[in-house]
């Protein structure tokens, strides 16, 4: 057992649209060669001291740029490492024939979990409820079918044409309640707004998960003054290479810095990532 990056960003930067690439620039240009070189990435991962890395890919044409080729996109870059790296896809919320297409990411493409990014894709997590979006309620059943957690951007964004308001975790509970089968993962626990909303759901439902990523470690007890006892529901996640996000490993490092038991920091670090993205089976 190792540590797990739950939240990394590997995608098709050249799908971004120009303005929200430009958030990136920051970034060290080195850095685009793992896009096309996954054993370049591997060893990056070994420097930085984490075993597996969670790929965060999703669909969202009108804010980011990413379009369904980034399932097929990541599903081709984990091969080289299925153990070590883990494929994370996406689907647009009005999807036609969801049924079908989780059934084709997860059977075919190799995808273990799924990625809702509702300030990007620009929906509200809980719009089946009302009827106005009914797709959402066969994606959510489908991932519940085929076992795959469902990752859901809660917090702030500050990409060009993001729209915030659909970013409260609160409309996730309708979510955990109607599928409780389904892992729900609150990426980046409603920074920085709404952290006792995400604390909230993960304490209340088995089913959610509270993922820290995009927030530095200096500043999570902060904002999850909680986080020691909340240890058995948190995953570790950098958010890398996102807006202010530069190495992984210094953020692992601040992470083991902060003053919270060693076996809270184990569970965070490695065993709970373990229970929500299992390892793969062997063929």
């Amino acid at each position: 057992m190792g540590i797990t990056d739950c939240h990394v960003h590997i995608n098709p930067l050249w799908e971004m649209r120009p303005d929200a690439a430009r958030l990136l620039a920051h970034a060290d240009p080195s850095n685009v060669r793992y896009l096309r070189d996954p054993r370049a990435f591997l060893a990056y991962l070994d420097a930085c001291g984490v075993e597996r890395a969670v790929l965060v890919n999703y669909v969202a044409p009108e804010v980011i740029g990413y379009t369904e080729r980034s399932n097929e996109f990541v599903s081709e870059y984990v091969r080289a490492d299925p153990e070590r790296l883990i494929a994370v896809g996406g689907i647009r919320p009005d999807h036609p024939d969801p049924e079908r297409e989780i059934g084709r990411l997860a059977s075919e493409l190799g995808i273990r979990a799924l990625k809702l990014h509702p300030p990007h894709q620009l929906f509200r997590p809980n719009a089946y409820a009302d009827g106005s979006l009914p797709s959402l309620r066969a994606i959510y059943a489908a991932c519940e079918r085929h076992r795959l957690p469902v990752i859901v951007h809660t917090g702030t964004s500050v990409f060009p044409r993001a729209r915030n308001k659909f970013a409260d975790p609160l409309y996730v509970e309708d979510v955990a309640l109607d599928f409780p089968d389904l892992t729900i993962v609150l990426a980046h626990g409603g920074r920085p707004i709404w952290m006792e909303t995400a604390t909230f759901l993960a304490r209340r439902f088995p089913n959610v998960w509270l993922e820290v990523s995009g927030i530095p470690p200096a500043r999570l007890l902060s904002y999850f003054p909680r986080l020691a006892q909340l240890a058995d529901k948190v995953l570790f996640g950098t958010d890398w290479p996102g807006p202010g996000v530069r190495d992984i490993r210094a953020n692992v490092d601040a992470f083991r810095a902060l003053p919270i038991p060693a076996d809270a920091q184990h569970r965070i670090l490695e065993e709970n990532p373990e229970r929500v993205f299992p390892r793969a089976k062997s063929s």
